[in-house]
């Protein structure tokens, strides 16, 4: 039961590193960098557009599975406080992409990157990228924790 136990915990670990790691690097090393080294700032804000949104698909799909595995290792705790995270992680994930990204996207299209809304709607983009990528964090650094 203990190896059981070990495996799904490292299957979990994978799952959150894959999340949480590819949030850090796209966020703040590769975008970043796209940005500095490419000339063409469209191209740069495209590229980045389709790494956030890989980004939220694979976080999606990890958020899911971590969830599950949560519910079926603390039945008797299923609302605990690794679960809240996850799913405020999963909440913000779910504006990002389906909210903001395709409104962000539009004004794009349209010529108005330049434009005060433009900026607000990024800024809240950053924020929640932000929040979900310091939640992300706060899961990796905590202790595993094994059921009663």
């Amino acid at each position: 039961m203990k190896s059981a136990i070990s495996s799904h915990l490292a299957g979990e670990r994978i799952l959150l590193t894959l999340w949480v790691g590819g949030l850090w690097t796209v966020g703040y090393i590769v975008a970043p960098a796209l940005f500095a080294n490419l000339d063409d700032r469209a191209l740069a804000g495209t590229l980045a557009g389709i790494m956030f949104g890989i980004m939220a698909w694979i976080g999606l799909l990890c958020a899911v599975l971590l969830l599950l595995s949560n519910q079926i290792r603390n039945p008797q705790h299923r609302l605990n406080w690794r679960a809240l995270v996850l799913l405020a992680m999963l909440v913000l994930t779910l504006i990002g992409q389906f909210l903001l990204a395709p409104m962000i996207a539009d004004m794009r299209l349209a010529g108005a990157s330049d434009q005060a809304e433009f900026a607000r709607l990024h800024g809240a983009a950053s924020v929640g990228y932000l929040l979900t990528s310091v939640l992300g964090l706060v899961l990796v650094v905590a202790p595993a924790e094994t059921p009663d």
